[in-house]
């Protein structure tokens, strides 16, 4: 039997993670026992069979994973970490090796902590669906307050842009979020139609390339 410890240290993630991990086995019927803060066993029998990649799919994998590690808000950096911990973990051993070996890599240069908090944070206001009260300032150094529904988050290189429908202009607007300069949380919202992920992509379709917030 193991305990939630030994699995995070072997894995190098943390607790709640493994812990976490374990009940989503559990949940697809992989026959685990035990308990937190008594151990855990899987009974003879049963494998997880082996993931099998091809070596463009693992340098895809690696490469995103270290990109976002080096470009993404705090929280995507530490998941895409325990995301290429846990991948190599369960390769076979060649594969792992040659995981480890991809020489493919991502600098952060320029990216702050609390850009990179920022990130976090309109990401998940984006899952949760939670407007956003924000102060904005443009390319022209103009100042606004908006009121915005996120809607989604782009990676340009070196720079990301939220896709927001802003109730100020009624309309999709596109921020970079390194011009954000303050957020408070609003009201939840509910998906309109008109207002949504999918109508902004039809707009920019019938429009050409999208125009920064402004």
């Amino acid at each position: 039997m193991l305990t939630a410890r030994t699995l995070a240290e072997r894995l190098e993630v943390s607790e709640r993670t493994i812990y976490r991990d374990i009940a989503d086995l559990i949940g697809s019927g992989v026959p685990i026992e035990g308990e937190s803060g008594v151990g855990y066993l899987m009974r003879a029998g049963y494998d997880l069979p082996p993931l099998m990649f091809t070596r463009a799919e693992m340098v895809a994998m690696v490469a995103g994973g270290r990109l976002i590690r080096a470009w993404g808000g705090l929280a995507m950096a530490q998941a895409a970490e325990e995301a290429l911990v846990k991948i190599r973990a369960v390769l076979p051993d060649r594969d792992s090796r040659h995981a480890e070996n991809i020489q493919v890599h991502a600098m952060a240069i320029g990216i702050s902590d609390d850009q990179r908090r920022m990130i976090d944070r309109l990401e998940a206001a984006v899952e949760g669906r939670l407007c956003l009260n924000i102060i904005y300032r443009d390319m022209n150094n103009n100042k606004s307050e908006r009121r915005i529904r996120p809607l989604g988050l782009w990676f340009w290189g070196k720079v990301w842009t939220l896709i927001a429908w802003c109730e100020m202009r009624h309309d999709f607007r596109m921020f970079r979020t390194d011009r954000i300069e303050g957020v408070t949380d609003g009201p939840f919202f509910r998906p309109e139609r008109d207002k949504t992920l999918t109508a902004f992509y039809a707009n920019q379709r019938a429009q050409g390339l999208p125009d920064a917030g402004h």
